[in-house]
């Protein structure tokens, strides 16, 4: 059994398959811009899947915590599923916190040079909590939640990642909108 090259995905689908990994705090707005590039995407015709860390939690993840090696496991798997439907010649659009860049660098390590793209969704902290769209650091800060990123677990920001997005200065349109340009200008659409 062989996989169909890269290449032949190429021609087939007129766009190149890789992995947007939007990383940053909750509320920093990973799912606002991964719906809007999708939803752009979509209208022009590519073929692509979103994994929403949410949703993947109340699926693939049920099983899975909050500490540290639960949080890898989790990171694990999307990471692995990710990498299937790159393989199946879409863009996959990955938003989840993964906070650890040891994990990230991991997950970029199952994929070919170039199909990891790891963007970093920047707010800081503060503007998250007043953002809270799940009231999720109100419950951090009551102790309701414990090892909640920011608040009692650590994040690491990723030093040199692909783009990097200040969801605190520019508009989701913005932001979505330079994503798309990354995606234009490196070839991974025609």
């Amino acid at each position: 059994m062989t996989i169909i090259p890269d290449k032949e995905h190429l021609h087939i689908k007129q766009q190149r398959p890789c992995a947007l990994w939007l990383t940053g705090f909750s509320g920093a707005g990973k799912s606002t811009l991964a719906y809007l590039v999708q939803r752009e995407l979509i209208s022009l015709g590519y073929r692509t899947h979103l994994l929403d860390g949410d949703i993947v939690r109340r699926g693939l993840c049920k099983d899975l915590g909050f500490s540290a090696a639960d949080r890898n496991e989790n990171i694990r798997r999307i990471g692995e599923v990710a990498k299937l439907f790159t393989d199946a010649g879409l863009i996959v659009l990955i938003a989840t916190i993964s906070p650890y860049q040891q994990m990230r660098n991991d997950t970029r390590a199952l994929f070919s040079p170039g199909e990891f793209i790891e963007i970093f969704i920047d707010a800081p902290l503060t503007v998250c909590e007043q953002r809270d769209p799940k009231g999720l650091y109100r419950k951090a800060r009551a102790g309701e939640i414990s090892q909640f990123t920011g608040i009692d677990s650590t994040y690491d920001p990723p030093p040199a990642p692909e783009l990097h997005l200040h969801t605190d200065q520019d508009s989701a349109e913005i932001c979505a909108a330079s994503i798309m340009d990354y995606l234009y200008q490196r070839g991974y659409l025609q």
